[in-house]
């Protein structure tokens, strides 16, 4: 279609309609309940909570605010929506703010339809170039998001008052489309004020003259809940435009938050080593994140976003690597004693809330040691380990770390008869580097179950006998 009409004389007699952006999205969000498709790709854990309600927002036509912290998908819900739109949309060539050929309102349009009648040239514009997005900051201007005047077109000639004299900002050029706001809180109140207008009347005022603009743009906007409910931050008569008000919110299960990762983490192709991440491990680094979001010593309303999961993840993946290449071994399996990269790929995501001076790493490793005691006692008995504990109470010590060869501590397990059907039964892997992450975890988890003592030696973490 987009290829076979060029005029306006053409679209007219293609029988193509005008519809608002709303009815636009409402149609073909129809389509897809109907036939059981999702509204957005890539987003998990909200299919009983948020979405419901994005879906009945959008029958609803309403302009929409999200609410939630950082790292709940809620700008990829928002660049989601632009699947809503229709692939083409048919406009006035060379307009600025997407006129419709039907139904123009910039004088640009306006000028051109009334000298060329049905020859005016028609143009298409893929939904892709429908969606606009601000980023909310304090020295956000008019000019950005309204417009301008332009001095040269003033000094052409034309008045101050006449529309072309004006430089059309982010909302008019997104006309007949979506356009984003984000942390709208952040907005000077000013700005707020020349959104009012935009949502109800659909027109500008630039330097104090009206600017009649008919705009069709669906608003969708993005707010930490603390800012948003705050008197002052957002002006209460902008809050009441918006028709839907929805709430995200963390993944509520650690599967959930997982298959958040497996979708997100980066993953570079490597030919000649396998990662292997085990599914205990997987789990602490997901409960890492749930007891984070819990925290007294962390600031809950900054929030622990799911990037902190999948950074912690990755950062695993890497110490893994690095551990296989400097051994020379085609499997890199994750440990227990890699979690000490998580000092680096989550401190800079948590912001501490505490009065006292508190060391960021200190609470990391509180958190981590937590976690791995909640899986360890999630899936290990201690009854199962009482035989392994009184080897230990009879001098024996095991020494882990990257210094340690796998060979010596596979010699170890070997002489550990009654610790490997605990380790097959927790790791179902049978490769050597696998059943050693699975005894590193069994010794940890006694560890911080107060059953076994642990200090750095030369070579790395020595587990010892409690009374030692």
């Amino acid at each position: 279609m987009s290829q076979e009409i060029t005029t306006l004389g053409a679209l007219k007699r293609s029988g193509w309609c005008s519809t608002s952006v709303r009815t636009e999205i409402r149609k073909n969000a129809i389509g897809k309940i109907r036939r059981g498709e999702p509204l957005i790709e890539g987003i998990h854990g909200y299919d009983s909570t948020v979405l419901p309600q994005l879906e009945t927002a959008l029958l609803a036509g309403h302009d929409i605010i999200l609410l939630g912290e950082r790292g709940q998908g809620k700008s990829r819900i928002i660049r989601s929506l632009v699947g809503l739109l229709d692939e083409w949309m048919p406009i006035v060539a060379g307009s600025e703010i997407n006129d419709d050929p039907l139904s123009p309102v910039s004088a640009f349009a306006k000028a051109l339809i009334g000298e060329m009648g049905d020859q005016t040239p028609v143009s298409f514009v893929h939904r892709s170039q429908r969606f606009g997005e601000k980023l909310a900051t304090p020295d956000t201007s008019m000019a950005d998001l309204i417009g301008e005047v332009d001095p040269i077109k003033v000094a052409e000639g034309r008045y101050l008052a006449d529309e072309l004299t004006m430089h059309f900002g982010l909302v008019p050029r997104t006309n007949r489309g979506i356009f984003a706001i984000n942390e709208l809180p952040d907005l000077a109140e000013r700005i707020q004020v020349g959104l009012l207008s935009i949502l109800e009347e659909r027109d500008v005022q630039i330097r104090g003259y009206r600017i009649a603009l008919p705009l069709d743009v669906m608003l969708i906007a993005s707010a930490n809940p603390e800012d948003y409910t705050n008197r002052g931050r957002l002006i209460t008569p902008l809050k009441d435009r918006f028709g839907s008000q929805i709430r995200t919110h963390y993944p509520l299960t650690a599967e959930i938050e997982l298959e958040i990762v497996d979708q997100e983490a980066f993953r570079a192709p490597t030919s000649d080593i396998e990662v292997y991440f085990p599914e205990y491990l997987r789990a602490t680094i997901a409960s890492t994140s749930a007891l984070a979001r819990t925290s007294p010593a962390i600031n809950q309303r900054s929030g622990v976003s799911v990037r902190t999961t999948v950074a912690n993840y990755e950062a695993l993946e890497a110490a893994a690597i690095r551990r296989s290449l400097l051994s020379g071994a085609a499997l890199a399996v994750v440990r227990p004693s890699d979690f000490w990269v998580l000092a680096s790929s989550m401190a800079g995501k948590i912001e501490l809330d505490t009065v006292e001076e508190t060391d960021e790493v200190a609470v990391i490793q509180k958190l981590v040691a937590k976690s791995i005691l909640e899986v360890f006692r999630s899936r290990i008995s201690l009854d199962e380990l009482r035989g392994l504990v009184s080897i230990f109470e009879d001098g024996f010590e095991v020494t882990v770390g990257d210094d340690v060869s796998d060979e010596a501590l596979g010699k170890i397990l070997e002489t550990l008869p009654e610790v490997q059907a605990v380790v097959k039964r927790l790791e179902a892997r049978p490769e050597l580097p696998a059943a050693l992450s699975a005894l590193e975890f069994l010794l940890e988890g006694l560890h911080l179950a107060k059953r076994l003592n642990k200090y750095q030696g030369e070579y790395g973490a020595i587990y010892a006998k409690r009374n030692r």
